[in-house]
């Protein structure tokens, strides 16, 4: 017996909010952020584009550029009989994928360090690439914890 989506992640957020491409951008801060997780899971995708490992190379490095960040090393994966794992090393920390295309799902993270890093534009990119129908999203502030923010860093 195949497994369902809803035995893989029992609670996938699927709402009809979700269905729409307008990743929403969450924050909830109480100390100085230092990066922000965005962790992106992509339901009902195109099973061909889950299992293509240059689309996945494509989709990655095109998504690193459109969030500001600099790819750094590309490594894909293709498993037989399916499936495909991608990670990017970026200068501002990193972005994964890894493809189920029997059951049309994506886990996505794209991490990153910086001002000047725009990492939900990149998951909302990733989600019109692979034609998802919906969408679980999540953006954790990485934080500094207030009792060692006055603490200084070498340079």
């Amino acid at each position: 017996m195949e497994p369902s989506l809803s035995e893989l992640h029992p609670n996938p957020g699927w709402r009809d909010s979700c269905k729409s491409n307008d990743i929403e951008i969450l924050h909830t801060s109480c100390g100085e952020n230092i990066s922000r997780h965005c962790i992106l899971e992509l339901y009902q995708c195109d099973h061909a584009k889950l299992n293509d490992e240059a689309f996945i190379r494509t989709t990655i490095t095109t998504s690193a550029k459109i969030a500001g960040a600099t790819l750094i090393n590309l490594v894909t994966h293709s498993f037989k009989p399916q499936g495909v794992t991608g990670l990017a090393l970026l200068a501002e920390s990193h972005i994964s994928i890894h493809t189920w295309p029997e059951i049309g799902y994506a886990a996505i993270d794209v991490f990153t360090c910086g001002d000047h890093t725009m990492p939900e534009k990149a998951c909302k990119l990733l989600f019109k690439d692979f034609l998802a129908q919906h969408f679980s999203f999540r953006n954790i502030q990485r934080e500094i914890p207030p009792g060692i923010q006055a603490l200084h860093r070498e340079l």
